[in-house]
This record gives C-alpha cells, sequence and structure tokens, in this order.
C-alpha cells in the first residue's frame, strides 16, 4: 500500500506525537503506512503525489481568518505552500481530508467566508448528518447524529459555491464539507478521543486558548462523553483510498 501523508504544523512535540499517534490508531495504520511532515518546523518538500494514497492535513494553532500583520513569518509559508499543494489536489481531485485546520486551508482556496462568527468552545457538540452527508462513502455507517470534540477560533461561515454540506450544528452550521468527489475537510476533530482531548488541554493551558485555571473543569468535561464515531471517518477515508 502507499502511505497516506500527513501534514502537521504543531510546535509542541508532546502535542505533535499524541496527534500522530491518533492518526495512526484510528486510522488502522502502520507508521510506514503514515508518513509525516511538521510544517511549522520547514518548508513543505517538493511532493510526487503519484506515491501517496491521499494527503490529511491536523489541526493547527495557525488560523486562516487573522490580519496578515498578525500571522507569523512561519504561517505566511504554510499558507503559501498549502495553497499551492491544494491547487493540484483540487484539479487533480486527489484525496485529501482536512480536520478543522482543513476547513480555513480548503476553505479558503475554494472561496469560502472563513470568519469567527460561529467559533466553538473545547468540548463536545452533537454533529448532524445532512442527506448528502449520510449518502457519502467517507461517513458510511454512522448515525445521522453523533458526538465529536470541538474547540476552534474559525469557522466556515459561508460555504465555497460548489462544497457539498455534509455535516452541521447548532452552534456552527459547516461542520463538514466536500469539494468535487475526493476532498474532505470536518471542523470537528475526528482523531479526538477524550484523553487525546485531555492531552492537549494539559499541553495548551498556558498557551491563550483558554484561562489556564480552567483546564481541570475542562478536562473533567471531556471524560463525560464517550466519544467513539468520528474515528470511522479516518478509518473509512484509508479504506476508500488506499493503494
Amino acid at each position: 500500500m502507499k502511505p497516506f501523508l500527513l501534514l502537521a504544523s504543531r510546535a509542541e512535540d508532546a502535542a505533535a506525537e499524541d496527534e500522530y499517534a491518533a492518526y495512526l490508531r484510528y486510522g488502522g495504520l502502520e507508521p510506514s503506512g503514515l508518513q509525516r511532515v511538521r510544517l511549522e518546523a520547514a518548508p513543505l518538500p517538493e511532493l510526487d503525489l503519484s506515491a501517496y494514497s491521499g494527503i490529511i492535513v491536523g489541526g493547527s494553532p495557525f488560523t486562516a481568518s487573522d490580519p496578515p500583520e498578525h500571522k507569523s513569518p512561519a504561517q505566511h509559508r504554510v499558507e503559501r505552500e498549502l495553497a499551492g499543494l491544494l491547487d493540484e489536489l483540487v484539479v487533480r481531485d486527489f484525496p485529501f481530508l482536512g480536520a478543522c485546520y482543513g476547513v480555513g486551508t480548503l476553505g479558503t482556496h475554494q472561496g469560502a467566508v472563513i470568519d469567527r462568527t460561529y467559533g466553538e468552545p473545547l468540548g463536545a457538540a452533537e454533529i448532524e448528518l445532512t442527506d448528502a452527508g449520510l449518502e457519502d462513502p467517507v461517513l458510511g455507517g454512522m448515525p445521522r447524529r453523533f458526538t465529536a470534540f470541538t474547540g476552534h477560533k474559525e469557522a466556515c461561515r459561508v460555504l465555497p459555491p460548489q462544497a457539498v454540506l455534509l455535516a452541521r450544528s447548532a452552534a456552527c452550521p459547516v461542520q463538514m464539507f466536500r469539494i468535487r468527489q475526493n476532498l474532505y475537510a470536518t471542523q470537528f476533530h475526528p482523531e479526538l478521543d477524550a484523553e487525546g482531548l485531555c492531552t492537549r488541554i494539559d499541553i495548551y493551558r498556558h498557551a491563550g486558548y483558554f484561562p489556564p485555571e480552567s483546564a481541570e473543569d475542562l478536562m473533567d468535561n471531556a471524560r463525560r462523553f464517550t466519544v467513539t464515531e468520528p474515528m470511522n471517518i479516518l478509518k473509512n477515508f484509508v479504506a476508500r483510498y488506499a493503494t
């Protein structure tokens, strides 16, 4: 099997390693089946897409809707590199799954309006599949409603004109969409279970995402939820596109 490629951009090693382990676990992949490039650390190398089964973009501290003057040189570079890659991926309709930051990257590339209208606090949300979502193979076997973990400053307010809405929630009307037949973006995290979220809360407690003193309460709340359905997206994506 050709490996999948995870494009990551978490600067904290502990968060980066935990994210990679989650994609391996829930994608049913061995390390040889999921190569990784940490975009925050070095420029994206030239890629031969014929060597990969698909591309996965993980979550990120970067936000597409920030004013340009507030973005670091690393973020500007990563955005340019991903935009250039998406030029090719969209033309080829190449398998792509972007989680959380995927909405900002794929959405921006395709003409979505990404802003802070529908940001969500860190925690669990009830996701509802649309009729199109129920018919989509990457969501195959999933119930119309399920719980997933979210936490994001920005979201898609207006879909790209050619996008298919696959999932929504009460607080965030665009939770998942598809471009063409094979490019997907989720606002929720399909790789996060309760312990994974607790790990990130602990790592990022002093990063400004939430008051540090609320970290223990956020972790206690996360552990109240059994989140298992979103991971089927990773399993289905791998099964559908592994070549």
